[in-house]
């Protein structure tokens, strides 16, 4: 069986707090995109994960894909599958691509193997994987809390525009992305904002980590500020970073705007107009 899990980006990322444990409440909008890996599972003698594609560092082992078998292995009666996964989505790059992965494992699985799972459940095991893993089971454009775990999906769709990722090849470790953001809340919800119609979100919608991240990136500004001069309506970081996305008219050249930035050696992503499944 092959899924291709898709990547996501963020519309919006507010910190509102530091958390006792350590972590941060923040709010968000996840949006699935396009931009997909593509993952293969056949049962096995054993456990095995290779990979193709871009390169991932560390062991199989440590992948979140081996380590969804495993949890699902800890409550049900799975046998070993030879999975090989195809990596397109660019890691550490704001856009989810990891966590995608581990949570279409768990989808998978369910599928296959007919463990009659529902979706909350599935759910609460992808939580145990990371905060953003929940959102990629239902997979739909979602208002989150918490750590980005708590969800409630939304009517969002943008599939009149065209959307523009671009990832400059920049690593930015959450853990430096975090140092000199002081958390607050907001008078305005992120969900309040995004209820207002695309045009409007210019300098309204933000994402906080932008301001520590462009700091010590200013590349990241300029290719924000470069998005705004092709045309785009918007324009942010997805997630910590260091993806910067642009949401364009339907009318826009999405060839032109691929090789404008591809020239710059960006990975680059067109998603054209479309609904979303």
């Amino acid at each position: 069986m092959v899924v291709f899990p898709n990547a996501k980006i963020n519309l919006g990322l507010n910190i509102l707090s530091k958390r006792p444990d350590g972590f941060h409440d923040i709010a968000t909008v996840f949006y699935p995109v396009q931009w997909s890996d593509g993952l293969e599972a056949v049962e096995a003698a054993s456990l095995k994960l290779d990979t193709s594609g871009l390169a991932i560092d560390g062991l199989a082992t440590e992948n979140l894909c081996w380590k969804a078998w495993q949890l699902l292995r800890q409550d049900m009666d799975l046998p070993p599958v030879h999975m090989h996964l195809h990596k397109v989505i660019p890691m550490g790059a704001g856009l989810g691509g990891g966590s995608s992965d581990a949570a279409f494992v768990i989808r998978l699985f369910n599928e296959k193997f007919k463990l009659g799972l529902d979706v909350a459940t599935m759910e609460r095991y992808a939580g145990a994987l990371g905060s953003d893993c929940p959102f990629f089971i239902r997979n739909k454009p979602a208002y989150a809390t918490g750590t980005g775990d708590l969800l409630n999906e939304i009517d969002l769709d943008l599939s009149a525009y065209v959307i523009i990722l671009v990832y400059p090849g920049i690593h930015i470790p959450t853990k430096e992305a975090y140092q000199g953001i002081v958390p607050r809340q907001r008078d305005i919800s992120i969900r309040e904002i995004i209820g207002q119609p695309v045009t409007e979100w210019k300098g309204v919608l933000v994402n906080d980590f932008e301001p520590v991240v462009f700091e010590k990136h200013p590349g990241l500004a300029g290719l924000k500020e470069a998005l705004y001069v092709e045309g785009a309506i918007y324009v942010a970081m997805s997630g910590s970073g260091a993806t910067v996305f642009g949401i364009f008219p339907s009318t826009t050249s999405s060839e032109a705007l691929k090789q404008r930035f591809t020239a710059e050696e960006h990975m680059v992503f067109v998603q054209t107009p479309r609904s979303w499944n």
